[in-house]
């Protein structure tokens, strides 16, 4: 009796992969082993990048805060010190976003927890 082998299915699944890896350099996007292994990688790395990309934001945040508030005299850390002092809860998002876009905003939260 002649093996038989599913090979619709294998062939489906093979082709699925290698139009994900699809742009990818080299051998990574046509080669079926380093396809697939580049593939999984790129997994592990889409799940720890989700985690860091938080960090990273928190980061950027933080940066662009201090920038705006040594412009008004003050550190980082005397602001937020001071703003949890006088009771202000807003974000380092918001701030940041304030810091940039609207500067007179927070020129006029600065002043406030002065």
């Amino acid at each position: 009796m002649p093996r038989s082998v599913n090979h619709v299915a294998s062939k489906a699944r093979r082709t699925r992969i290698l139009k994900l890896t699809k742009g990818y350099y080299g051998a990574r996007k046509n080669v079926w082993t380093v396809a697939k292994n580049t593939w999984e990688k790129g997994l592990t790395y889409a799940y720890r990048d989700r985690r860091s990309k938080k960090r990273t934001f928190r980061s950027l945040w933080i940066q662009r805060i201090n920038a705006a508030a040594r412009l008004e005299g003050m550190t980082y850390s005397t602001l937020m010190g001071a703003l949890s002092k006088a009771g202000i809860e807003i974000n380092r998002k918001v701030l940041a976003d304030l810091a940039v876009n609207n500067p007179e905003a927070f020129k006029a939260i600065v002043d406030k927890v002065k």
